[in-house]
């Protein structure tokens, strides 16, 4: 009974994008499901599914779909990480983050002394070794079954033969059209001749096809080597950026051990440093395991205040400690991510009244929302969440002549200088300054769950710093609430950061109620459009069968399934 009134309240009050797109009935299937961006990717990642491949498999053959369909956060020019868990044995986490190349400095982003805020996010510095490629190809040698070719080769044909553009990528395209201008190899790939796509015109990529077709026959050394490694550095030469062949042919994806916590009795499997992504979700949900959040119920003032004021809590503590666990062995991760740790937190929390951050002391300059996440479940119940970006949308707007592919802006992601620190968003904290090889750090934040040793949900967001907070919604929303996929996809979202101290809530999200009541305790409050793009899988315990929730905040993703 009682979740079936959660259920109702959810339905009156807290689902536009439901209401705008149709029911909130998840996508079913018995077999396997991809859960991605764009429409075109998931139906050739179900597709490789159908044709015996792994989820890894098909999560590969769904990126190098992005890259083309999806070019605003789908890439070979970024990076990201892909959490694998198999239906037996043990999770792995790939890491292949961006790195700084070997020139880069932490003082680098300053100009005569005052910090410069377009080279650091917009010029041919602001780029990062490209980590993507050797990633997916680092999960595909360990877990894929079909050859490397097959996985790649969907994604050479659309660059090639060219696909039709959609309103969405159309609004995306003309949006970035300023930042793309001073790049003619930019604007010669997505525009006509200067001229913005409109809907149902075809966009060809055929430079990005022949660079597909190396990485196709070759793998990584495709991207890291020969001919694509050429055309990158010579872009970087003519225009004062530092990546070199030495850069290129040096880098490595990562495999690392997942951070595990657990919530209610379930297993949480999640991305370690340098995302601080699973770090900050295992914190949160560690606080708020404390609290009866069913009985409080969705969306209620006592739900809001205190998931916001773990929030706070957690986002401190990203800034305070985390980086690139290479170059910051002592970070106090376990700690951070402990049930006594969670205790001493939650004692801190005033149920009556919103915590003051304090902004003498730091906060954190802008990260973009422009990611991309897909969910792969594959019929053995092997798992993926993959979570990859440029970092801005379209990353640097840069495409590399002769290459087809856009570059990343990530150098953006490390802090501005050393003790450059500031209330106007800037932070010189030592975790995360630019350093030769160092990973920036991220908040991407690919999650998996168990229930009774077996697969249960498999959830990820894009959004920037927003990314944490909106998978700890989906979580929340599933065990708390008991809100299928789609339901718990489409439910209203919130964010909290500590700085700036302010709750940004979705617009009708949440009734007016709950919002006054969040004032009446102290907290400030700002309206935004939307938060993330979630995209999760769950399992059904009693059935197997597999449900998926696209988020329709943004249009053209999918829920394919077989």
């Amino acid at each position: 009974m009682q979740r079936t009134l959660i259920a109702l309240v959810v339905a009156l009050i807290v689902l536009p994008f439901a209401a705008a797109h149709g029911a909130n009935a998840p996508i079913m299937a018995n077999n396997g499901m991809v859960v991605s961006q764009e429409e075109k990717a998931s139906r050739i990642g179900a597709d490789i599914l159908a044709n015996g491949g792994t989820a890894v498999d098909a999560a590969v053959a769904t990126a190098f779909a992005l890259a083309v369909t999806h070019p605003t956060a789908g890439n070979i020019g970024g990076g990201g990480f892909l959490l694998f868990r198999p239906n037996s044995g043990d999770p792995l986490a790939y890491d292949f983050r961006e790195t700084a190349p070997a020139a880069a400095r932490a003082d680098m982003w300053l100009n005569e002394g005052t910090y410069d805020f377009e080279r650091h996010h917009f010029s041919h510095l602001a780029v990062g070794v490209p980590g993507t490629v050797a990633g997916l190809h680092a999960a595909w040698q360990a877990h894929g079954r079909l050859p490397w070719k097959d996985l790649v080769a969907p994604a050479i044909t659309l660059a090639r033969d060219g696909f039709v553009v959609t309103h969405e990528l159309a609004r995306s395209l003309r949006a970035v059209l300023p930042r793309m201008s001073k790049y003619p190899a930019s604007i010669a790939q997505f525009t006509r001749k200067g001229t913005p796509l409109e809907p149902g015109d075809v966009l060809r990529q055929p430079d990005l096809a022949e660079t597909l077709t190396r990485i196709a026959a070759e793998g990584p050394a495709g991207f890291y080597t020969g001919r694509t490694a050429d055309l990158m550095v010579a872009e970087m030469k003519a225009h004062q950026g530092i990546i070199t062949h030495a850069d290129l042919s040096a880098y490595a994806a990562k495999v690392r051990t997942p951070l595990r916590g657990t919530y209610r009795g379930l297993n949480i499997i999640t991305m370690p440093p340098p995302s601080s992504g699973g770090v900050a979700l295992i914190a949160m949900l560690n606080v708020l395991e404390g609290y009866p959040l069913n009985e409080l119920g969705f969306g209620t003032t006592a739900t809001l205040h205190r998931m916001a004021e773990s929030m706070r809590r957690a986002f401190a503590d990203r800034a305070r400690y985390l980086g690139d666990p290479d170059f910051n062995p002592d970070m106090p991760v376990g700690e951070l991510t402990s049930k006594p740790y969670a205790t001493q937190q939650r004692a801190s929390i005033d149920l009556a009244r919103a915590s003051v951050s304090d902004p003498a002391t730091f906060t954190w300059p802008k990260e973009s929302k422009e990611t991309t996440h897909l969910s792969v479940v594959d019929k053995e119940r092997n798992a993926v969440a993959l979570t990859y970006t440029l970092e801005y949308g379209y990353g640097s707007g840069i495409v590399v002549p002769g290459a087809g592919f856009l570059l990343n802006n990530e150098m953006g992601d490390f802090n501005a200088s050393p003790g450059l620190t500031s209330s106007e968003g800037l932070i010189g904290t030592d975790p995360n300054l630019t350093a030769p090889g160092k990973r920036m750090l991220s908040s991407m934040t690919p999650t998996i769950l168990e229930r009774d040793g077996q697969l249960f949900m498999v959830t990820g967001s894009p959004g920037g710093r927003t990314i944490i907070n909106t998978v700890l919604q989906t979580v929340l929303n599933v065990v708390d609430h008991g809100m299928n996929a789609q339901t718990a996809v489409d439910a209203g979202r919130i964010h909290h950061q500590w700085l700036p101290d302010a709750i940004a809530y979705e617009r009708h999200g949440f009734s007016l109620d709950s919002l006054n009541g969040l004032r009446a305790l102290g907290h400030t409050l700002r309206e935004i459009p939307y938060q993330g793009v979630a995209e999760v899988i769950i399992v059904n315990p009693e059935t197997s069968v597999l449900e998926a929730g696209v988020d329709r905040r943004v249009p053209d993703g999918a829920a394919v399934g077989n």
